[in-house]
């Protein structure tokens, strides 16, 4: 199922059932898994690896070189999970480094313009509306929301179930459970919606709330307030998740 029009190098890994639309590139290095489709006008090149069933839309580009000017050459890598869809003209990085990678997991959803740089990791079920934009070395964990036209700083961590809001400016890390929102983004609330949405407990709802509240609205320390969360909560492994996530923070977290 490939076009007359598309351009597939010999060397590329194409897998069963693929379909390559008119007008696609795909490069020397590239390995699809079964099943993927790719629109019109798609190129695909660099280092890079898809699993099964992608689905790419016209004019999005993945797996080229890095924008950063940090590149020295080298090989680096792309790879891309499973059943991901990828929305007009999103762009994915390779890495910078020699040997690094960019990782996409599965069953995400990324819209039309968004873009995710070099050594960018991002996780299992996210949404990413359109033009939202994550510059290098990026961290999504699973199931987190960027809204559209949202930008996130290079470094930055956006945390499991995480929501922000659109035309929002990440500069710290967005803890996981929460809502951020604003330029700079502040955390709001507990992404209740989300939180729902996912099947998490009431009980671990009425924690995050709490720990949601030690942590932005008692005016305590960091340091301080997770102290208290760990005194004071259930030992719940959302509770825990979040402890972690800001225990493990560098860029600190917006508040």
């Amino acid at each position: 199922m490939i076009h007359p029009t598309a351009i597939v190098h010999p060397g590329a890994k194409i897998g069963a059932n693929c379909e390559i639309g008119p007008f696609c590139t795909v490069g020397e290095h590239v390995t699809l898994g079964d099943s993927c489709r790719l629109h019109s006008h798609v190129v695909v090149d660099g280092h890079t690896t898809l699993g099964a069933g992608n689905e790419i839309f016209p004019f999005a580009c993945i797996g080229l070189k890095t924008q950063d000017l940090k590149w020295k050459g080298g090989i680096t890598r792309t790879v891309i999970g499973d059943h991901n869809t990828f929305r007009e003209y999103v762009t994915i990085h390779s890495a910078t480094g020699d040997g690094e990678v960019t990782t996409v997991g599965s069953h995400n959803h990324i819209l039309a313009y968004c873009h995710l740089a070099h050594n960018v990791t991002l996780g299992n079920r996210v949404i990413m509306s359109n033009v939202a934009t994550l510059a290098g070395h990026v961290t999504v964990e699973d199931q987190a929301i960027v809204g559209g036209l949202a930008a996130v700083h290079q470094f930055c961590r956006i945390g499991k179930m995480a929501i922000i809001g659109g035309c929002s400016k990440v500069v710290q890390d967005v803890p996981p459970f929460m809502l951020a929102d604003g330029n700079p983004a502040e955390t709001r609330t507990i992404n209740k919606v989300g939180l729902e949405r996912n099947g998490v407990s009431e009980e671990a709802i009425a924690a995050l709330r709490q720990a949601y509240k030690i942590l932005f609205r008692e005016g305590l320390t960091v340091s301080n307030s997770l102290v208290r969360i760990e005194q004071e909560l259930p030992k719940l492994p959302e509770v825990l998740h979040l402890v972690q996530f800001i225990r493990s923070s560098e860029r600190g977290i917006s508040k």
